[in-house]
């Protein structure tokens, strides 16, 4: 929640920022001369600020609470408590008590430290020591060496100085200390705001994994070989599923008898997520590449079929009935009408497609694949290897962003009177 908090701040705090310094150096053109911009879809275009913004803002809440040495100290969120503290605790036997001193040392948890040695004391309650990695809890039987201990009905009955029960808690200063049901106080080290980094690793902890597994590798295959793969099968999976779906989605917008037979196919499979395909794909198709290539192939078949029927249906009849007025033929209205006119809504439901094929590599690859960005994140989570879970998730972002883009390119070159009427 705190995170979401101060991610929510930093939109607003840079939404004004940014439009006021916008106000003072406004320059005119086009789209701000307009009368009436909202609802106006050519008014409106990516702000490079916020996206700048954007981006360092997730980058340095990341950094923010995981401690990364990228970022001032300053910036960081509080983090884990790591030294040495006491407490004091009293025990009662038979009606009599004595106190004595618990020293408690919170390390790194990739750090071996072991407890240091202290003075017993002079009483029959003798002091204690106890290691706790931090992050991390300990029971610490502070009788254990005591003169007097539970067989001899001793019980803690204080932390320092409060009276305590089994069940109570008490915060000393570097952290918590509640009495178990059987009376065994437990020690919890304050763990601040920051992330464990077998949760989520600082930003430059994924950074060296990507150089280490790009030089040694992941599995008998490199980074790029991981890379290849998954992206081999995406591309191929994307372009089989368009191959089919896109004729599919133009016989449904175009014939009666084609919508009415293949739309309840269509509209009953689109919602079916790909992951409850995959026993199916492998009793049919075992296990080798085709299994992965035909999950990722149904993912995008009906994405395709559905955008290029909703293309078809976009069409202006004025368009077609000018068209027939000029004389034009059934395959010259498809060639120069209908399919111009779709292209903006197939190229919509592409990027789509390629996003969920992305999504779904992860799946595919399940399916006892030996290469791939998706078997690299299934392996490393089930070590709990988080930065090579990370590292996977950036990179397949990295990549299906880079497709994004490239496809937006190849939509404002092929199909440049998108939005134009």
């Amino acid at each position: 929640m705190i995170p979401f908090l101060i991610y929510v701040a930093i939109f607003v705090g840079a939404f004004f920022a940014v439009k006021t310094i916008a106000n003072r150096t406004a320059i005119a053109d086009y789209g701000s001369l307009k009368t009436v911009t909202f609802g106006d879809e050519s008014a409106v275009t990516p702000n490079r600020a916020a996206s700048i913004i954007s981006v360092l803002t997730i980058f340095v809440l990341w950094g923010m609470f995981t401690g990364s040495s990228l970022l001032p100290g300053f910036l960081h969120a509080p983090g884990p408590f790591q030294g040495t503290g006491t407490f004091e605790y009293t025990a009662t036997a038979d009606g009599d008590s004595d106190s004595a001193t618990v020293t408690v040392v919170v390390h790194p948890i990739d750090v071996d430290t072991e407890a240091p040695e202290v003075a017993p004391g002079d009483g029959w309650a003798k002091d204690d020591s106890v290691a706790i990695g931090m992050w991390r809890s300990g029971l610490i039987r502070v009788d254990r060496n005591d003169e007097l201990g539970r067989d001899a009905g001793a019980v803690v009955t204080a932390i320092n100085g409060t009276p305590v029960e089994p069940g109570d808690t008490v915060n000393v200063g570097f952290g918590t200390v509640t009495i178990s049901d059987k009376g065994t106080p437990n020690i919890v080290p304050a763990k601040g705001w920051q992330m464990e980094p077998i949760w989520l690793p600082s930003p430059e902890a994924v950074v060296t994994r990507i150089g280490e597994i790009a030089s040694a590798g992941f599995r008998g295959s490199t980074l790029w070989e991981h890379l290849g793969y998954s992206l081999f099968r995406v591309v191929v999976g994307f372009f089989f599923g368009a191959l089919v779906g896109i004729p599919l989605g133009y016989a449904m917008g175009l014939s009666n008898w084609f919508r009415g037979w293949f739309d309840p196919i269509v509209e009953f499979m689109r919602p079916v997520p790909p992951l409850a395909l995959i026993p199916l794909v492998i009793i049919w198709a075992g296990i080798g590449e085709t299994g992965k290539i035909i999950l990722l192939f149904l993912a995008a078949l009906w994405i395709m079929a559905i955008a290029a029927r909703s293309g078809v249906s976009g069409v202006k009849i004025s368009k077609v009935h000018a068209a027939y007025s000029l004389g034009a033929s059934k395959a010259q209205i498809m060639r120069h009408v209908i399919v111009p006119n779709s292209l903006p809504e197939i190229f919509t439901g592409a990027r789509v497609a390629m996003g969920v094929c992305w999504g779904t590599v992860v799946a595919a690859e399940l399916v006892a694949a030996e290469q791939g960005a998706g078997m690299m994140i299934m392996v490393a989570s089930k070590f709990q290897n988080t930065d090579i879970v990370i590292m996977g998730i950036i990179l397949i972002g990295i990549i299906g962003f880079g497709i994004d883009m490239l496809m937006r390119w190849a939509e404002r070159l092929l199909v440049p009177w998108k939005g134009k009427g």
